[in-house]
């Protein structure tokens, strides 16, 4: 069965086959979402085919998925996704919360959520025998592609902004891709990503242009259905789920995935959706306090490299999640991300900028009335703390340096 049947445009609404298109509309260049076979699929599978699996990632979701099973097996590339869903009690009661489940990305392969995406958009060059996969990236959606390239021995190239945290840099070289450091930010390598790609013939895997990184980022929403949404069954109250917001694709894709569900008839109603930006990169949040769906590009200068975007290439999707889903946008200064970090870490989860953007913006939710104690709550870390270390000491603090005695040990801890 070809669960793949084409895409639909995100602006002007038309339909393309599979061969009909590859990125972006050719009519008017909006996001492409993939259509999926949904009778076909709601007729030979029901919902335990897949939560019966044993198999601990997303490629559980093969069903799901616009991609063949793809080689790889025992690689980095089939055990991205699958990531923990912990419940940190003190947590939610210091923010007056019932019911607060973190799911924790930096557990990936990579070490971020990028790697969803990174793996089904190489399981689709694999497909389509792509010579060469490139990405432009802030550093993480890099990582990911590099780390599920080299599993299988498929070349690529990254494009990123010089000011790329040093740690988000030895990873692309680590796993050994050919890395460009470009002078000037992350909207200007995206462009010359594109460029390189259409004049080498490449592949090109950029978040909120190639319509497969949504695929692989909505594998998230099938796990949170099924580890917190499936066991709380029927309830009155709807559940929020807080995501940082850059380029706009992670929540995007989320909400697709959970559009899939509701469309098989698995998920009875959708989530809300909540999207977080920082106060320094807000241009999908203003785009939604403007209720437009037209994207003013900003200046972004937030600490949280990973959601810095000037102009956000998937805003209008990013826009519709919430709006779709009665949810809304919230915007958070630097200092209440670097808050974050630290308290996420005194609960054993060490996020970086980007990831701890989502867990500063259940705050505000509860301050403005958005969602109420009694709201059952998922909140997305979408990277590890290794990532931005800088930052993670702004959060953290010095660690005191005594002389080897114990009398120095008793001042130190006033003892």
């Amino acid at each position: 069965m070809n669960k793949f049947v084409g895409f639909t445009c995100s602006i002007c609404g038309r339909d393309f086959g599979p061969d009909e298109a590859q990125y972006t509309c050719p009519y008017d260049s909006g996001n492409l979402s993939v259509i999926l076979d949904y009778p076909h699929i709601r007729q030979k599978y029901h919902v335990e085919d897949l939560t019966s699996r044993l198999d601990p990632s997303l490629w559980r979701y093969l069903p799901l998925l616009p991609v063949r099973d793809p080689d790889g097996g025992g690689t980095p590339l089939k055990s991205a996704g699958w990531t923990p869903v912990f419940t940190p009690h003190r947590l939610a009661e210091g923010l007056g919360l019932r019911q607060l489940w973190i799911k924790d990305e930096g557990r990936n392969p990579t070490a971020s959520f990028k790697d969803r995406a990174s793996a089904v958009v190489v399981a689709r060059a694999q497909e389509i025998r792509a010579r060469v996969v490139v990405t432009a990236s802030t550093g993480n959606a890099g990582a990911a592609l590099a780390g599920m390239a080299a599993a299988i021995d498929q070349p690529a190239v990254i494009f990123a902004p010089k000011t790329a945290p040093p740690a988000k840099v030895a990873q692309l070289l680590i796993y050994g891709a050919q890395v460009l450091l470009v002078e000037g930010n992350y909207d200007q390598a995206f462009d010359l990503t594109i460029e390189a790609a259409k004049e080498f013939g490449w592949y090109c895997r950029n978040t909120g242009y190639n319509p497969f990184t949504a695929e692989g980022k909505k594998t998230a929403a099938f796990e949170i259905w099924e580890t917190v949404l499936l066991p709380l069954g029927s309830i009155d109250r709807m559940p929020a789920v807080f995501v940082s917001v850059g380029d706009g694709n992670i929540i995007s894709g989320i909400h697709k995935g959970f559009k899939d569900l509701y469309e098989l008839g698995w998920l009875e109603r959708m989530p809300r959706l909540f999207g977080i930006q920082s106060e320094k990169s807000a241009a999908v949040a203003n785009a939604f306090f403007g209720k437009t769906e037209t994207i003013t590009p900003v200046s972004a200068t937030t600490i949280a490299d990973s959601i810095s975007v000037d102009l956000p290439r998937d805003g209008l999707r990013a826009v519709r999640a919430a709006t779709q889903t009665g949810g809304a946008y919230l915007t958070v200064p630097d200092s209440d991300i670097i808050k974050a970090i630290g308290d996420l870490g005194k609960a054993g989860i060490f996020a970086e900028p980007a990831g701890a953007a989502g867990y500063a913006g259940v705050a505000k939710a509860l301050e403005q009335g958005l969602i109420n104690p009694d709201d059952p709550v998922i909140v997305l870390n979408t990277g590890n703390g290794l990532k931005d270390i800088r930052s993670a000491m702004q959060a953290a603090g010095e660690a005191r340096v005594i002389e080897p005695s114990l009398a120095a040990v008793k001042k130190a801890l006033n003892l």
